[in-house]
């Protein structure tokens, strides 16, 4: 039998074309010119304002334009009338973090009708509104680490209370859900929720409802605002109150509007992960779908630029990662 050595190498030729063809299948490139928007719970929340960074630097980085809009309030209604003008503006998508996990329904799906892809982040809205959802954490991660937390700073026993933003807020509802969950393990027999309030997300409300809870539970020993208006205007309360130090704050917030309370003693330690990369993740995920690269449906991987490969879940939820815990010892290593 004779060896045909032309044979072979155009054979290989052709199978490393192929394999190279099926590769640039999989690595679609985003389309450049793309319209993202980014509408946040408030356009004024740090927070927010931070992850809309990220939003940007994606953005910039696919070649597309970006926008932050959005109301000064955390009303469930106050985003729609923005959600209107950017289908009007014909944006190729849009990410939001809802208020309301229903009220923007009807109006996410008539931008998904006209050709506009929807990315949940933060908080989510109904399924059936968004092609994907970018979370910061598994939220049962989130709310467990919290009481386990707070477990730690107080010794497993006395009674607190949870300060939250406003009482639609998914995210927020969803993390109360497992810190319930969690407080029902024998090793937090000793440790009793006595209130969850809501500060609405807004500075001087939390303030206001922190030093109402002060008050009104006289031994309590302990705070967990999931929310980084609540938890930077709680411990700016306790920092001038007799209670500092005999009140544990803890909850999500970023490191450089906790720094001073982490220095002067208020606060021992809290959690968050990196809202800058959360927005970064989503507005990935928002050119990916924009440019037909995948759908949102579970299996499916994506590339997200520096932050690498990432796989679709269940009902389209993606996962940032898990949580970095702050306290003395390494919150000036981050700068966020």
């Amino acid at each position: 039998m004779q060896f045909n050595f032309t044979r072979l190498v155009s054979s290989l030729a052709m199978a490393s074309l192929l394999a190279v063809g099926a590769a640039a299948v999989q690595a679609q490139d985003i389309k450049k010119d793309l319209k993202i928007a980014f509408l946040p719970k408030q356009i004024n929340n740090p927070y927010n304002v931070i992850t809309g960074g990220g939003v940007e630097e994606a953005v910039k980085t696919i070649g597309g334009s970006s926008k932050m809009v959005g109301p000064s309030d955390a009303g469930a209604s106050s985003q729609v009338s923005y959600i209107n003008t950017l289908i009007t503006q014909k944006q190729n998508a849009i990410i939001v973090s809802a208020n309301d996990p229903n009220a923007l329904l009807p109006y996410l799906k008539k931008a998904s009708a006209a050709g506009t892809k929807i990315v949940a982040v933060d908080s989510d809205v109904g399924e059936e509104g968004r092609a994907m959802f970018i979370n910061q954490a598994n939220s049962e991660g989130i709310g467990r680490a919290q009481v386990q937390l707070m477990s730690k700073l107080i010794g497993g026993k006395g009674e607190f209370a949870i300060l939250s933003a406003t009482p639609n807020a998914t995210n927020q509802n969803t993390w109360i859900k497992w810190m319930e969950e969690e407080l029902k393990k024998p090793e937090y027999k000793d440790m009793k929720l006595v209130k969850v309030a809501y500060g609405n997300d807004d500075d001087q409300k939390s303030f206001v409802e922190t030093q109402g809870l002060l008050q009104a539970y006289p031994n309590l020993k302990g705070i967990i605002s999931p929310t980084t208006v609540g938890i930077s205007a709680a411990a700016r309360y306790l920092s001038t109150s007799p209670m500092k130090g005999k009140v544990m704050i803890t909850g999500l917030g970023t490191p450089n509007q906790m720094r001073e309370f982490i220095k002067n003693g208020t606060v021992v330690a809290f959690q968050l992960w990196n809202p800058a990369d959360l927005g970064y993740l989503a507005a990935y995920a928002a050119g990916q779908l924009a440019s037909g690269n995948i759908t949102g449906k579970q299996g499916e991987t994506f590339t997200a630029g520096k932050l690498g490969k990432y796989t679709i879940g269940e009902k389209g939820e993606v996962i940032l990662g898990a949580p970095t815990t702050f306290d003395k010892d390494n919150i000036d290593k981050f700068n966020y």
